[in-house]
């Protein structure tokens, strides 16, 4: 009997589950190669801003928002759960070009807040575009996509009382798989090449590199979305091999691991992945 080329990713699920959950989704452009625990449910965290930033582009390609608009930069929001107030922790962002604008009181464009939402992975910047954009846009992408009823957006980082009322965000790594590979095929249901060419732009120029690209040799081309916070650290990444087809590769991660431990662990599980691509 010959043995399955996914043996070793196998046992390397079977042996990461034991700290959490671990979820594993790979695929080409059209739909899964391989899956394991790629339906669990898991905490968004930052891979919100995926699909937050394709409508605002969306939404633009509509012609309803110009993504030159200058935007006032604020850290006011109000709570989807009772319409209270509430702000974003700055020590909590690693985008400082957001934070630089309020504090000297200058603007941005949308479009220099969709690529701080997702290069810098920007919380602020975050907030003020979904603030514009609006939850409902946010899940007509998703559903255009093809994804789960699953995964949802509801509401912005740091709303605390929302989260103490259940309100959150949720996503799967098979849904955001699918997200991935409806973005680099460019699907009309998006918007087509005006609105996925840039997101993957900004994608490619992704700051936080330490997941799935640390798994991959360093010569191949990857546009990748992270989202991490305590006992959660996830990504999904095309990538863009010179010399064989593209592929898409998710991985959701809810454990008892540290952070570099998770991120570490992800890796791990991309080089796996590549060791399979390129037997």
């Amino acid at each position: 009997m010959a043995i399955s080329p996914f043996r070793t990713l196998e046992e390397h699920l079977e042996a990461a589950g034991e700290h959490g959950t671990v979820s594993l989704w790979w695929g080409d452009l059209i739909g899964a190669r391989f899956a394991r625990g790629a339906d669990e449910p898991h905490y968004a965290a930052s891979t919100m801003k995926l699909p937050l930033v394709l409508a605002v582009l969306r939404k633009a390609a509509r012609g309803q928002i110009n993504l030159s608009a200058p935007v006032e930069i604020h850290n006011i929001f109000t709570s989807v759960a009772d319409g209270s107030r509430f702000s974003v922790d700055p020590a909590e962002d690693q985008d400082s070009g957001t934070w630089a604008a309020l504090e000297h009181g200058t603007t941005r464009s949308i479009l220099q807040l969709c690529d701080h939402a997702i290069t810098h992975s920007g919380n602020l910047a975050a907030n003020i575009l979904l603030e514009m954009v609006g939850i409902d846009e946010i899940g007509h992408v998703l559903h255009a996509a093809g994804c789960s009823d699953t995964t949802v957006v509801r509401r912005g980082i740091e709303d605390t009382r929302a989260r103490q009322a259940g309100i959150t965000n949720i996503v799967t790594a098979a849904d955001l798989g699918r997200l991935m590979a409806s973005l680099a095929r460019h699907d009309t249901a998006l918007g087509g090449a005006p609105v996925c060419a840039p997101v993957e732009a900004m994608l490619s120029r992704s700051k936080n590199r330490n997941q799935i690209p640390a798994g991959l040799p360093v010569d191949v081309s990857t546009a990748n979305k992270t989202g991490e916070i305590d006992g959660v650290s996830h990504d999904v990444c095309l990538v863009r091999p010179v010399d064989r087809a593209p592929f898409v590769l998710s991985i959701c991660t809810t454990t008892d691991l540290s952070e570099s431990a998770a991120a570490a662990l992800v890796a791990s599980l991309a080089k796996d992945v590549w060791r399979v691509c390129t037997e």
